[in-house]
């Protein structure tokens, strides 16, 4: 177990923490036993809870062998990813990825976006992994679970070392972020673009800063994210708009009014998910809800049921993304009416297309030096 599991008593407080999306940090559902704030009688836990100080975020390295994350599932667009980081600092509260940080001993709440595990070697274990013999080229996806262009980005800058091999070996990548930090790669991926291995998706889940800013509070602002689009597109690189999650009754109104702005802003292909809550992550929502929404949180969740056949969530393949019932029906029917109206080419719901990136380019190139040793033949 990685150092610094064991959860401080401060974090098991209940409540909004400035700067982060859960309200709660719940015990890791593998651990026997848990620990949870009691108050005693003389109210001190309300004591406690109140002006908590900001959660720092804590690093901490992967030792991990692998760079490479391989899926057969049929209702998703990739067979391979790539995840420089595992939890993710933009805290965005119904992320689908928070129950995985409990393999790692840690809390799918507050510890997903505080305590993020980062690999520092990712980019010269993918180099290996692409040596191999038996690798087939196929389209790398990045940010299908954790974001790699969280905050950390900023100074580790492992999401652009693994472009700098992915452009050497000519392979061809699908990013899906929520951060305007993609920029600062645009360099990389117009050159990639240009020989079309490259393709960006921006995730937009609402046009209200303020909604914004509770939903996913270290993410960029949806302006940032639609200016993002339009630098992408004026550099040449292939964009997408991915409107996501859609929750019922909190940002589902905004469906169409998302893809009309980011299709203004140069998207030319889209895709949308309806909310998932496996897992820990329907307790999650359902507290951020009773702080941030309590007036229609009852209303929120019976909504979610009726797209999940009265329950919370259905991990069955081919509907987890877009749910079952009149509700998630109609959903389906306005995305598929403003795509037509718009241009955008439907992809399917939650990835970016991956076709059009080209894998015939693909070529392992020499390590160092073996190009001077074989001119010497």
């Amino acid at each position: 177990m990685p150092d610094g599991s064991l959860h401080d008593a401060s974090v098991l407080l209940n409540g909004a923490r400035k700067g982060r999306g859960a309200t709660t940090n719940p015990a890791v559902r593998f651990d026997r036993h848990s620990t949870v704030a009691f108050d005693d009688g003389w109210d001190t836990l309300g004591e406690d809870a109140t002006d908590l100080p900001p959660l720092a975020t804590t690093l901490i390295k992967d030792s991990s062998r692998s760079a490479i994350a391989w899926n057969d599932s049929p209702d998703i667009g990739f067979d391979r990813s790539i995840n420089p980081y595992r939890g993710c600092e933009h805290g965005c509260i119904y992320c689908f990825a928070r129950p995985t940080h409990a393999y790692l001993g840690f809390s799918p709440g507050l510890d997903f976006e505080t305590k993020l595990i980062f690999k520092p070697q990712v980019a010269e274990l993918l180099e290996k992994e692409l040596r191999k013999p038996g690798y087939r080229v196929g389209p790398m996806a990045m940010g299908t679970n954790t974001d790699p262009y969280q905050p950390v980005e900023r100074t580790l800058k492992l999401t652009r070392a693994v472009l700098e091999v992915l452009e050497r070996f000519n392979h061809p990548i699908g990013i899906v972020t929520k951060s305007s930090g993609v920029l600062r790669d645009i360099d990389i991926l117009s050159r990639m673009a240009e020989r079309g291995l490259a393709r960006v998706c921006l995730s937009i889940t609402t046009l209200d800063g303020a909604l914004a800013r509770i939903l996913e509070p270290r993410a960029a602002s949806p302006q940032k994210r639609l200016d993002a689009l339009t630098k992408l597109s004026e550099a040449g690189i292939p964009t997408a708009v991915l409107a996501a999650p859609m929750i019922p009754a909190v940002n589902d109104m905004e469906l169409e009014r998302i893809l009309e702005r980011a299709a203004a802003h140069g998207a030319q292909r889209a895709g949308y998910v309806l909310l998932r809550l496996p897992l820990e992550i329907v307790g999650l929502f359902e507290a951020w809800l009773r702080e941030h929404m309590p007036d229609r949180a009852e209303r929120v969740m019976s909504l979610v049921r009726q797209t999940r056949e009265g329950a919370a969530y259905n991990s069955r393949i081919g509907q987890r993304q877009t749910g079952t019932g009149p509700y998630a029906e109609m959903l389906g029917h306005r995305f598929q009416v403003a795509v037509r109206r718009l241009g955008l080419d439907r992809t399917k719901q939650g990835h970016t297309s991956q076709a059009g990136l080209r894998c015939d380019l693909f070529s392992v190139p020499p390590k160092p030096g073996e190009a001077t040793q074989l001119a010497l033949f």
